[in-house]
């Protein structure tokens, strides 16, 4: 029995619980061991983490695709796992142990601060995988990973010793971003570039051999710098070889103020003529681009600020080398000095010897790091690297021979860009949570990089007996007993970057290198679903992985979906305050409320706008389809076991049954094509407007009538609408289809494992075997599978007689819509010019159609009479007299006050994106509401001038 009201809360913890009880949601079930595999690894959330929109995004269309496929026979495997987000777990605990002023980090020591992280885990680090359960994801949660968890440590380790041996993992001396809150070095996802408004300095560089006098610019050339505090590293001053003002420089010297150091003028393309004074400074250890420019001309790598952001001046070899005399004076008053405070001191400094020419207000992207918020410096340090370049051409020839491909296809040409830029991949974090880098030194620097210290221990004392610093005997002790080693090699205290465990994911999650036959059967994967922001991070780095170790893609399809805005088209972020939390909108309006959302405005390509008001909105639609089926219960509907919708008698039973496979058809291949929002689309129109707007409310006068063979087909014609209703609904709601699906009959089973409905009621094993036997070409079966099928349910003559009420019905509602007939006005219809079959179709339907159009009466005439407004219906006339119904007159001067205004909105829109200045510096959500207002504006004027139309042709 169906409950009257629908309580999305109550249904989704029972069917939860439901589902994980079954294990409906497993890999492998027996009944699939021989379906064909349909795989999905999930895009791994922070441990950290908790739900967000992007999440609920994500984590829907992959379950979409999931409980498709699952319901089409596959052997579905939603591979589901958590990241062990080395830097935001180590800060979390680290909070923790300040708030309960315990013991930090490095007074406990790496071990002891180890286990309460692991504790951590344990009692916290589930939080996120509990949310989407209540999202409804149908992961296979038996099957749950962690980055950090025995398995995917192994294949970590033999990963990086396998690529470290074929000389793809290497040390080296390269700038990186470094946190000098935080201490390690991060990746460009954790970097966030802030506005900042700050200042330009010009500074006067004297030129070696000239005496400088800052009146005579003929003495020095000017750079221009954000971050003067960096030119005690300069190692040049770069000029464009086609600088007409400046290239006379090039191959001189210049005399670095307040240092003494003798540094050259050098010809260089980066450096810009239209901007700041036409020359630049370059300090390759400060800056990214620098770098790259040092390289170039072999110039020194002068690093002037330590780990933690200070300048590093007395006793840096690399400062003091060719000072001349006195100079280091200057490096003792300065040392240590935090380097926003050393800043304001040099540049005053600057002013006092005359090398400062001005100051100009300056707004700039300044690099943050997105977990500390400080400032970050390009910092150069020894770190490990992954030749990325090596590993990217596979990973770019994949996508260019379409072995795999990304959805939509635009993002391809971001993919291409990035990959054949890329730069060695930094892999080494100075934290103490994460992989550690199976790497140990010797007592003279020597690495040995093993997967276990076992066998680094034998390595490092096979090398060292080799060169005679140890014994054999010494050798074989230490082999013996760890006490007699320690201190002869001591491992790397670093840790991996979190992306490369991450980019093992599709096949280590599967038990690589441990476990070949999950390896086998569900490597590789079907689609990736994720964000944009990560196609370089993540999705380049699975593939160059997944083809370097697995020899094949990780995936063919990579789905890159939208951004999820608010209501305005603004970026969600806490600062604004715009932040939409889904655990919220789930708690008001349910999950299945929330899917159906997200799924509903998942266009390829197009950001989401998400208002609560949408959300609403598809929870009234749960509850219209709640309300149907308790309609359908109340009348005795039900599914007889042998029922054959093929064999319907009645017309408007043989007409759902048409409208049915249509709605399959669409929604099947929607989702196949990954337009989510088409799919939904398809099977809201067909539930709301077809199923029960028009078929419940045609079919009320037979359920309410007579018992007889018409009854009793359309009560379980009814049912079977229903349960395919709830079919092709469960991948977008699935709670409420499941507990549906439940209550309204005796069932076999659960709805998740029920057959998705064939596209338009199915084959016979006998013309399948006909179809796929006989085409003598395999590209011919999609098509001929899809005109058989199409034959089960297309019946052309009862979709024109049930769609001819419809569409008759439809357009006088519109045009008593337009016209303001108000419901209580019953308003005559004549047919015009009718043909036969329109004429026994309004005698039969005559009943039903006054009765939902408001109609006095139907009658039939050779021409429309005067006064009355024409519409033309499937091919003929039917005309509404409405000559004393309403004022022609007045109701013309209304739609052309309407016209005049839809106008002006147009016209005014249009005036401010003309406006280039206007387009350039409103905010980008304020310019799409703008373009927005105009589309409606447009569309409501389409509709006036429609209505004008008839009103004149009327007149």
């Amino acid at each position: 029995m169906i409950e009257k009201n629908y309580q999305p809360a109550d249904i989704e913890t029972r069917m939860a619980r439901i589902w994980e009880e079954s294990g409906a949601f497993r890999a492998g079930r027996p009944e699939r061991r021989d379906a064909r595999p349909f795989t999905v690894v999930i895009p791994p959330p922070n441990v950290t983490g908790s739900l967000h929109m992007g999440h609920a995004l994500n984590n829907t269309l992959q379950d979409i695709l999931c409980r498709f496929e699952r319901m089409r026979g596959r052997d579905v495997l939603w591979q589901p796992g958590t990241d062990h987000a080395g830097i935001a777990t180590q800060m979390v605990v680290e909070r923790q142990l300040m708030e309960r002023q315990e013991p930090g980090r490095r007074d406990m020591g790496r071990a002891k601060f180890l286990e309460r992280v692991w504790q951590w885990k344990a009692e916290s680090g589930g939080v996120i995988v509990n949310q989407l359960k209540r999202l409804g994801a149908s992961c296979d949660w038996s099957r749950e990973r962690f980055t950090m968890d025995e398995g995917l440590s192994r294949a970590v380790a033999k990963v990086f010793v396998e690529l470290h041996r074929e000389g793809l993992i290497y040390k080296d001396k390269r700038l990186v971003n470094w946190d000098p809150k935080l201490l390690t070095a991060i990746s460009d996802l954790e970097v966030q570039q802030t506005e900042v408004r700050g200042s330009l300095w010009y500074l006067r560089y004297p030129i070696e051999g000239k005496t400088f006098n800052p009146d005579d610019p003929a003495t020095f050339i000017v750079v221009a710098t954000t971050r003067p505090e960096t030119m005690l590293g300069d190692s040049a001053v770069a000029v464009h070889p086609e600088n007409e003002r400046l290239k006379h420089l090039i191959g001189q010297h210049v005399i670095l103020p307040l240092v003494g150091r003798r540094i050259p003028i050098i010809g260089d393309d980066y450096a810009d003529p239209e901007k700041g004074s036409g020359a630049v400074k370059i300090t390759p250890a400060h800056d990214f681009n620098d770098f790259e420019v040092g390289r170039r001309h072999h110039l020194a790598q002068i690093s002037v600020l330590d780990q933690e952001g200070c300048l590093a001046l007395a006793d840096n070899e690399d400062y003091l080398r060719g000072l001349p005399e006195g100079a280091g004076q200057f490096a003792d008053e300065l040392h240590g000095v935090e380097r926003f405070a050393a800043r304001k001191q040099i540049v005053a400094r600057l002013e006092d010897f005359g090398f400062l020419e001005r100051i100009e207000p300056n707004t700039h992207m300044v690099p943050h790091g997105d977990r500390s918020g400080v400032v970050i410096e390009p910092y150069l340090t020894d770190q490990w690297y992954v030749d990325a370049k090596t590993l990217a051409q596979p990973a770019i020839a994949a996508v260019r021979s379409g072995a795999t491909t990304f959805v939509p296809k635009n993002w391809e040409k971001t993919y291409f860009e990035w990959m054949e830029n890329i730069q060695p991949w930094c892999i080494s974090r100075q934290l103490w949570w994460g992989h550690q880098i199976p790497a140990w030194y010797g007592p003279d620097g020597k690495v040995f990089v093993a997967e276990t210290e076992e066998e680094a221990v034998g390595n490092a004392l096979g090398y060292y007996a080799e060169q005679e610093v140890i014994t054999p005997e010494q050798g074989r002790e230490m082999a013996l007993d760890p006490a007699k080693r320690e201190g002869f090699i001591t491992r790397d205290e670093d840790v991996l970057d979190t992306w490369f465990s991450s980019a093992l994911w599709p096949f280590s999650t599967l038990g690589w290198p441990d476990d070949e036959e999950d390896v086998n059967r569900y490597y590789p994967t079907d689609v990736l679903v994720t964000g944009f922001d990560i196609i370089f991070f993540w999705v380049a780095r699975m593939m160059m992985m997944g083809l370097h170790f697995m020899k094949d893609v990780p995936f063919p399809t990579v789905y890159i979906h939208a951004l999820v805005r608010d209501e305005k088209g603004a970026k969600m972020s806490k600062s604004k305050g715009n932040v939409i939390d889904p655990l919220h909108l789930i708690d008001d309006y349910g999950a299945d409320a929330l899917r159906f959302t997200l799924a509903a405005m998942a266009a390829q390509g197009r950001d989401i706008k998400l208002a609560s008001s949408r959300v609403e909105g598809y929870r009234n639609f749960a509850t219209k389809l709640w309300n149907a089926c308790r309609f359908a219960e109340m009348n005795g509907c039900a599914l007889p076991p042998d029922f054959d919708a093929t064999e319907a008698k009645e017309t408007l039973n043989r007409w759902i049954a048409h409208e049915t496979a249509r709605a399959t058809r669409e929604v099947t291949e929607a989702i196949e094509a990954y337009r989510f929002n088409d799919a939904a689309a398809s099977i809201y129109r067909f539930v709301w407007n077809v199923y029960c707007d028009w078929y419940l409310e045609l079919a009320k006068p037979v359920l309410m009538g007579e018992e007889g063979a018409a009854k009793a087909e359309t009560r379980a014609m009814v049912a079977w609408a229903r349960d395919e209703i709830l079919k092709l609904l469960h991948p977008f709601m699935p709670f409420i289809t499941e507990e549906l699906w439940a209550v309204t009959a005796k069932r076999d089973g659960l709805l998740v494992l029920t057959e998705w409905p064939r596209k338009a009621g199915g084959l016979t094993a006998e013309q399948l075997a006909l179809v796929t036997t006989t085409s003598p070409n395999d590209a011919l079966v999609p098509p001929l599978l899809l005109a058989l099928e199409a034959a089960d349910f297309s019946d052309p003559a009862a979709e024109a007689e049930i769609g001819w009420v419809v569409d008759l019905v439809t357009a006088i509602r519109s045009v008593r819509a337009e016209m303001n007939i108000t419901p209580a006005t019953l308003t005559p219809l004549v047919l015009s010019g009718a043909s036969p079959e329109t004429k026994a179709r309004a005698q039969r339907w005559n009943d039903v159609v006054k009765r939902m159009a408001r109609l006095a009466d139907i009658s039939f005439a050779d021409r429309a009479p005067e006064g009355a407004v024409q519409l033309l219906v499937r091919g003929e006339v039917a005309a509404l007299p409405l000559k004393g119904v309403i004022d022609l007159s007045a109701e013309k001067t209304r739609l052309d006050k309407e016209l005049a205004k839809a106008e002006g909105d147009i016209k005014r829109v249009d005036g401010k994106l003309a406006n280039e200045k206007f387009v350039a510096n409103a905010p980008e959500e304020i310019v799409e509401e703008e373009k927005e207002k105009r589309e409606a504006a447009v569309a409501r004027k389409a509709k006036i001038l429609e209505a004008l139309e008839r009103l004149r042709n009327a007149s």
